[in-house]
């Protein structure tokens, strides 16, 4: 094969010059230095490689969000006391498996923006895209490596599990147009949203002394988080600018307030037709809105979210009963996720 590539890289280069001289020399320049391209110029470092195969996610993590995990996982931490470098080691994978999931989600739901950016797949592609969000995700895993207790890769293999199945349902929903009852979405959230939330706080429970389990309490919080953002979805002006105005109704999501929505007027089948047309109209979707508002779905969002930050505060007070803690981080996250309707 080697005597044939060469014997090829002879012959064309002579050949083409011969055509050259014969019919029409002067559009034909140094034909033969042509063909004798350097190899090494084809070949990226290293360094070059990881650039490319990171690119959509390097470029999503250049417009933060608020880091309301990273917050979640030092708030946690004044309780379960991780030293810094294994703490620091589970930021990085929350941080890795929380964008990476980003990426998909954006070109499962056919989004135009991200934090106020057009998403990563329009600007890569879908394919490298795709490929980079997988490559994180192995990333993270290879991170467990540096963490003590030998029981983290199936903790992680648990909550990534859980993650795709809630992923998974959500939506199987909508591509179906079947509206999950409040259970089935409850148990949605608490598999999607939750599942990220439980392994930080799973990895920060193996690599502590701390014998108290938090799951219950950021498994709350895990909920509290996706209908908080399901009601703001619809219904404020920093998630339009960020995210496009009420872009659940376009993708044809159930999300919370939508279920509550279809439900109260089961004999009205308007709002699943506009989510059935994932319309980009925005008057069709302000009338979705109104829609909503009229079945006092969104009365019922705020009072489920006042409920959940009750019950999640009640539960914080629990696990510093007999502590010297006060608790004074997750105090500061539960005030950040109050709804303000101002």
């Amino acid at each position: 094969m080697k005597g044939f590539r060469q014997k090829v890289k002879t012959l064309i280069p002579r050949y083409f010059k011969k055509r050259a001289q014969e019919d029409e020399p002067s559009s034909f320049v140094r034909v033969e230095e042509a063909f004798e391209v350097d190899i090494q110029t084809t070949i990226h470092t290293d360094d070059e490689k990881e650039k490319i195969l990171t690119g959509p996610l390097d470029y999503l993590r250049e417009n933060p969000g608020k880091d309301i995990r990273g917050k979640l996982i030092d708030a946690f931490n004044e309780f379960l006391e991780v030293p810094n470098d294994k703490l620091d080691v589970i930021k990085r994978i929350i941080d890795l498996l929380h964008n990476a999931s980003l990426l998909i989600d954006d070109i499962q739901d056919s989004s135009t923006l991200r934090r106020g950016v057009p998403v990563a797949h329009s600007i890569f592609g879908v394919a490298q895209t795709i490929n980079s969000a997988n490559y994180a995700y192995f990333i993270a895993q290879r991170e467990l490596t540096l963490l003590t207790n030998p029981l983290s890769f199936s903790i992680y293999t648990e909550e990534l599990l859980h993650l795709h199945r809630g992923q998974g349902m959500e939506l199987h929903w909508r591509d179906t147009l079947q509206c999950p009852s409040e259970e089935e979405y409850i148990q949605m959230a608490l598999d999607k949203t939750g599942g990220l939330f439980r392994l930080a706080i799973r990895l920060m429970q193996a690599e502590s002394t701390s014998g108290t389990d938090y799951v219950p309490l950021v498994e709350t919080l895990g909920l509290l988080f996706q209908i908080r953002d399901d009601y703001q979805n619809l219904q404020s002006d920093t998630y339009s600018t960020n995210k496009g105005f009420c872009e659940d109704i376009g993708e044809g999501k159930f999300s919370y307030p939508i279920i509550h929505s279809i439900r109260s007027r089961p004999g009205d089948r308007r709002l699943l037709s506009i989510l059935k047309q994932r319309s980009e109209d925005i008057t069709v979707r302000k009338y979705a809105v109104q829609y909503i508002d009229s079945t006092g779905s969104f009365d019922y969002c705020e009072r489920k979210i006042a409920s959940l930050l009750q019950q999640a505060r009640e539960q914080v007070r629990r696990s510093i009963a007999d502590t010297t803690h006060r608790g004074s981080q997750i105090e500061k996250i539960l005030n950040m996720l109050e709804i303000d309707k101002k």
